[in-house]
Order: structure tokens, then sequence, then C-alpha cells
């Protein structure tokens, strides 16, 4: 499993037109699922997701996490995150899951993002795209900061 989080001021997802999917300050995360990926990896990403601390505390140091500094989480299905370009300048796709394999650990991770994020003592909300569909992400990157977890 791959994912790519970037800590922003907004973000939102469009279908369509439509604002599927938005928050204001927190973490967009770019999910790619691969065909080897199971449960194990769900649990582990989403921990850590709610972990990273990433947000900077009073002396302006990347200290805090997302439970201690409240605000969303919006989760991207993302195939193209195994795109593999080692051979050619056209991505192949073979390490990416099959949607009847990622979709339902997409789900779980954001059930489990969801399930962990109650305990939290500031307020979290999770929001997502649509699985599948063709979407336009926006965001506001705030740090620049974007980090790669891999499982």
């Amino acid at each position: 499993m791959r994912i790519v989080i970037q800590r922003v001021s907004s973000a939102h997802v469009d279908v369509d037109g439509q604002t599927v999917g938005s928050i204001d300050h927190g973490l967009l995360a770019l999910v790619g699922i691969s065909h080897k990926d199971t449960s194990m990896q769900v649990a582990w990403m989403a921990e850590k997701i709610l972990a990273l601390r990433i947000f900077p505390d009073d002396d302006r140091k990347m200290n805090l996490s997302i439970k201690e500094t409240g605000g969303g989480i919006l989760l991207v299905s993302q195939f193209t995150l195994y795109g593999d370009v080692s051979k050619g300048t056209r991505p192949s796709f073979v390490d990416a899951a099959r949607p009847e394999h990622a979709q339902p650990l997409f789900d779980e991770l954001v059930k489990r993002v969801h399930d962990l994020s109650r305990d939290a003592p500031s307020p979290i909300s999770i929001a997502t795209g649509v699985f599948g569909a063709m979407m336009d992400v926006h965001l506001v990157n705030n740090g620049p900061v974007t980090i790669l977890l891999e499982r």
C-alpha cells in the first residue's frame, strides 16, 4: 500500500462538477492499493495517518498529529500510485489491485481512520472521493508538507 499524505489548508474532490468530499485544514491522503495488500497494511496505515507528527507546535516545529490539532482527513483512492515506468514511458499498472480487491480495502481504511479518530481530543472530520470515479482533486498544500507512506 502506498499513501501520499499532504498537509493542507483546504482540499476538496469534485466528480462531474459536484463536490463529493471536502475538508478545511488537515490531511489529504492519496491511497494506492496493490494486489498484495491485506487488512494488515490497512491497520498500519490508519494508525500511521492519525499519528504522523507533521503539524507545527507553538515553536513552529513539526511535533503535533492531527489527533492533537483537529481538522479533517480527505481520503482519495488513486491506483496510479502503482504506475511503473521503469520500462518505457507508458505506465504499467500490473501492481495495482483490481477494483474488486482494492475497494473493500479502501472502504476498510476509511472505516478504521474514522473509528480511530473518535478518541482524538480534537474533532476530526473524515471525507472521501468516489472510488473508481474520474475525480478533480483541489488542494492547498500547507508548508508544503508531503510524506510518502509505504507498507
